[in-house]
């Protein structure tokens, strides 16, 4: 697989998106498509000067290969705080780190398959972010941070592929090139990140569990290579998880940012629906269940990366409702190693879903409430116990444990995202991309969205793609969600809940087996936010996560939990790379 194709660079509008040209040339390599110069990689400057010291000492010259080493080990479990306190320091240029993560992209991407294309225009972006420092501009605290986001959301002038290869022209189809960015794409711009690339996704981000059907084949985890990644958001968790980037974006529809980050031992926040606007991100159920969000090593950097992206946008008028919800002083203001001291947190149990933990699953979460307890949380067995919650539930045919209520919308929202990427787009319509595709209908049987045809929306959605579909299921079940939720919160006098992500440790790779999550479909339906976070690993390696789930628009209280844990364990291990 070629790691990338050089596409037309992107021009600024000054409305906060940009704007592609029509043509689409090709660069002749990776060099050409980083847009090197011959720039030499930077270093950090402490660290090159006592290589000089050592080197004077030995009346030696100082080897550039060093050099490069010493920028290249500090990559790796490298956060936010990190890239600011060097770049304060004036020990690293936002150009000279994105040149060292692109060569750490070249080293291990063609083995983990991360990132499918990169932006041809990442070494310019940053060096325009030197200048803005040097000139004595106030940054933000993401300027000069590199990152990733899903190749689902859109970037002028890079193409939207969905993992399919009907739509990506390198694997033989046509390219949907966008002639604006997403929302969030245009945020991260705005936050002055250096967006390196976008990552791999299962066809059409059809699965919680894997990239395996992708055009650019299966993304490994590399916490453990031979089990899933967890899905849709795969290759942003590896990015992330392999220190191909400091942070990530991901989106999700039915586990896509809970699974991949809790599959490779990371920090994802599952916002509340309608925080962050997701126009713009090719969609499954963007009307009614679709939502972006982080993926990154720890808690603070997610919450820090929730800031740039939460908040109303006029290009996706539902996110009118988390007007006011956004805590004062942003994310990070609630952050404190002691924010979990007298909180009362709700514990999974069959009232929540009837489903057991596995015998590992079981003792691990044993012993994260122990470390809870310690941390001063006030723990209480299965509130929903009684209450009906898992009798809501309507597993949908043909699916492991998945209700699919929602996805009637699915025809609906991918026309009003076709037309949203411009009249120049080579598809345009949903009856176009049907036709595009009807060698492997995705919805007919054997289609990755056949499963959902048993939705009773569907079929209206299908014959009139144009016309709003009839979200009285979904509309009813969300209702309940939140009505039963809500009570049992007040009843018990809960603050979160808090539940093992996974109820079974990792399948392997290849093969039926999936993530055996715990509240995707409940927090998917209800549209609640849910923060998940390293707390451990299994046995053989494979990692095991908790996630603290809440009411509506408490993803504040929930990354102030998070990081009270994070902080008392220090669970996050670094993986070990093959290249």
């Amino acid at each position: 697989m070629a790691l990338a194709r050089s596409l037309p660079p992107a021009v600024r509008t000054g409305d906060g998106e940009h704007v592609s040209p029509r043509s689409n040339p090709r660069a002749d390599g990776p060099r050409e498509r980083f847009q090197r110069d011959g720039i030499d990689l930077a270093v950090f400057k402490d660290a090159e000067r006592e290589i000089e010291m050592n080197a004077m000492a030995l009346s030696v010259a100082v080897a550039p290969e060093a050099v490069e080493d010493a920028l290249a080990a500090q990559l790796i479990e490298m956060t936010v705080e990190d890239c600011q306190r060097a770049f304060a320091e004036g020990s690293v240029t936002a150009e000279a780190l994105a040149e060292a993560f692109l060569a750490r992209i070249e080293t291990y991407n063609p083995r983990y398959k991360a990132l499918i294309v990169m932006n041809p225009q990442a070494l310019e972006e940053a060096r325009a972010i030197d200048a803005r420092r040097a000139a004595g501009e106030a940054l933000g605290p993401l300027a000069g941070v590199p990152v990733v986001i899903k190749d689902t959301m859109d970037m002028a002038g890079l193409p939207s592929t969905g993992g399919w290869h009907f739509l990506s022209a390198e694997a033989g189809g046509v390219d949907l090139i966008p002639a604006t960015d997403a929302p969030v794409t245009a945020r991260m711009r705005e936050a002055g990140c250096v967006i390196l690339g976008k990552t791999n996704v299962p066809v059409l981000s059809h699965t919680g569990s894997h990239a395996n059907d992708s055009w650019a084949g299966p993304t490994l985890n590399p916490a453990a290579p031979d089990r899933i990644p967890g899905g849709s958001s795969a290759g942003t968790a590896t990015a992330v998880a392999a220190s191909l980037a400091v942070l990530g974006l991901a989106e999700e529809t039915g586990g896509s940012i809970q699974n991949p980050a809790s599959a490779q031992g990371l920090v994802g926040i599952k916002p509340s629906f309608g925080l962050v606007p997701n126009a713009g991100v090719m969609p499954l159920a963007g009307s009614t269940r679709d939502v972006v969000g982080p993926i990154a090593r720890c808690v603070r950097d997610a919450a820090l990366t929730l800031d740039a992206l939460a908040g109303y946008s006029s290009a996706d008028p539902k996110t009118v409702a988390g007007i006011g919800k956004r805590p004062a002083g942003g994310y990070t203001a609630g952050l404190d190693a002691g924010a979990l001291a007298g909180k009362r947190l709700g514990l999974y149990g069959p009232g929540w879903r009837d489903l057991p933990l596995s015998e590992e699953a079981s003792a691990l979460y044993a012993r994260t409430q122990k470390e809870l307890e310690a941390a001063g949380a006030t723990l209480v067995a299965d509130p929903f116990a009684g209450t009906g919650f898992a009798a809501l539930a309507e597993p949908t045919p043909g699916l492991v444990y998945f209700d699919a209520r929602g996805f009637e919308s699915a025809p609906y929202d991918l026309q009003l995202y076709l037309e949203r990427m411009g009249p120049d787009v080579a598809i345009r319509s949903f009856a176009a991309f049907a036709e595009a595709t009807k060698a492997e209908d995705a919805f007919a049987p054997g289609g990755v969205l056949h499963p959902i045809t048993n939705l009773r929306g569907l079929a209206p959605c299908l014959a009139d793609p144009a016309s709003p579909p009839d979200l009285s299921d979904f509309l009813a079940a969300r209702e309940a969600y939140l009505a039963v939720f809500d009570r049992v919160m007040a009843e018990h006098g809960l603050d979160a809940l808090v539940f093992p992500q996974m109820r079974a440790e990792l399948p392997p790779l290849h093969g039926p087996g999936t993530l055996l999550e715990t509240t995707v479909c409940e927090i998917n339906i209800a549209g609640l936010p849910g923060v998940t976070l390293p707390a451990g690993a299994y046995a053989s390696g494979s990692p095991f996560n908790l996630i603290f789930v809440g009411r509506m628009w408490s993803e504040g209280d929930l990354l102030a939990y998070a990081y009270a844990y994070e902080q008392a364990t220090h669970h996050r291990r670094a993986p070990a790379l093959d290249a």
